[in-house]
């Protein structure tokens, strides 16, 4: 059981130095037990207080690294229900399933798409995580031979699914250094999967037909010494995997250890429908799987899953925000239009990409408004006449462009003529209200 916030507490230094970012160490003690700080904030807690507060310390839901590299895939670490709490901390993961009874065309045609389905979204490249190489003929050799055309052809990281820990030693003989997750221990099995586990240090899946069965699987994993688990409830009908992910969700924020892990769900077994299962893969990521796993990788499904899950992951109080400063499109010389926006990433990229479709060079200022849009950085005090202008002042455009004419966006119009009592020299143009309008302002446009 997890120690209590008092309990934490008696295991403290008791010196209230608030350097934990906490006033108190009670109240410090207080945010370990319910999640919501991390031991490692404290600076005077002893080695022996580290050990035994590490299980309080921990996120309910253990996080795990599948792969190796810049691109490992960490799943779990998860603290709340609800990305309004506070945020969804590690982005699920999406895979493709690789039989070893495809042929080889198909296998190197899936291959591929992991290579060339990835997408730029603001300013962020979108991409699948995980090919998935299941042992369905049953064959050692063949199941193997699989896995290492996957490490040799895919940067994906690697899930090896099979009932026969013996195939599953044998493919890791060729791929154990991608730190593969496998897949799957089950109660007959445990002992085994828990072997390959500390032998090649890969995490590995849990699975039970029920949710009594795997807390009692995990247990007995961990007892074995196997830490980095993802489980698998068994079902396979949409109803009943959605209500396990809630379960185990629910269960493991309430500090239910034996099912505080990540979770992997199969979208590929529940439809034939590959709209259908795009459809249920939808629901998985936002409630609460952290591995998917879809039949293949099809673009006109795929985008939208990823798309979804960037915006379910990216952190609701912290905007994705463009870094300040001059952006220099279509090779602009010192007669071209400068134009100024925020820093707000779906702002910035809508109208760079406007500026680049009108063919027209510009100077495009970004000011830092932390984020926020236009009208809302307008509104909040951050992108007015008298916030633009020392950036200007300060930017250096100054001296790239011979005119003094700012375009400044048509929905902070009212800011015109204060910009110009704050930039003396420099007129202040009123561009258009809509990013779609801009090509055709700047057609028109004259120094």
């Amino acid at each position: 059981m997890p120690l209590t916030g008092i309990e934490i507490y008696k295991l403290l230094p008791k010196t209230n130095c608030g350097e934990c970012g906490v006033p108190t160490c009670l109240a410090f003690a207080m945010s370990l037990a319910s999640g919501k700080a991390e031991l490692a904030k404290c600076p005077h807690v002893s080695e022996e207080a580290k050990t035994r507060l590490s299980e309080a310390a921990a996120p309910p839901i253990l996080p795990i690294t599948i792969g190796i590299g810049e691109r490992a895939l960490k799943v779990g670490g998860e603290t709340v229900l609800f990305r309004h709490e506070k945020r969804f901390e590690n982005p699920a993961g999406l895979a493709m399933l690789v039989s070893d009874n495809m042929d080889e065309a198909e296998i190197n045609a899936r291959l591929e798409k992991t290579k060339t389905l990835k997408y730029e979204r603001v300013g962020l490249t979108l991409h699948p995580d995980l090919v998935a190489v299941k042992n369905d003929s049953g064959d050692a050799q063949k199941f193997a031979a699989v896995a290492g055309k996957v490490k040799q052809n895919s940067d994906c990281h690697i899930i090896l699914m099979s009932a026969s820990p013996d195939n599953l030693a044998a493919a890791l003989k060729v791929c154990a250094d991608r730190r593969p997750l496998l897949y799957a221990a089950t109660e007959e099995t445990a002992d085994r999967f828990a072997a390959l586990s500390k032998e090649f240090a890969c995490p590995v899946v849990a699975k039970s037909s029920s949710l009594d069965g795997l807390a009692q699987l995990t247990g007995k994993l961990m007892g074995l010494g196997v830490k980095n688990l993802v489980l698998d409830s068994g079902a396979r009908t949409v109803r009943k995997a959605f209500e396990d992910q809630i379960v185990i969700r629910n269960a493991a924020l309430k500090k239910f250890r034996a099912l505080g892990f990540s979770t992997i769900t199969f979208p590929c077994e529940m439809t034939t429908n590959p709209l259908k299962e795009a459809l249920i893969a939808s629901m998985f990521i936002a409630k609460y799987a952290g591995i998917i796993v879809l039949s293949d990788f099809k673009g006109e499904s795929l985008f939208p899953l990823l798309v979804e899950r960037m915006n379910i992951y990216t952190d609701p109080q912290r905007p994705l925000a463009t870094k300040e400063g001059i952006y220099e499109i279509n090779n602009p010389k010192d007669d071209s239009p400068v134009l100024i926006t925020s820093n707000f990433s779906l702002t910035y990229f809508i109208v760079s990409g406007e500026i680049e479709n009108s063919k027209v060079p510009c100077w495009l200022l970004v000011k830092d408004t932390e984020g926020l849009s236009v009208m809302t950085a307008w509104a909040a005090g951050k992108f007015g006449a008298d916030t633009m202008s020392p950036f200007v002042k300060k930017c250096g455009i100054d001296v790239k462009v011979k005119h003094r004419k700012l375009v400044i966006p048509g929905y902070i119009a009212s800011e015109s003529g204060g910009l110009e009592e704050e930039l003396p020299g420099w007129q202040a143009m009123v561009g258009p209200r809509e990013g779609a309008h801009i090509p055709a302002y700047l057609k028109n446009w004259k120094v």
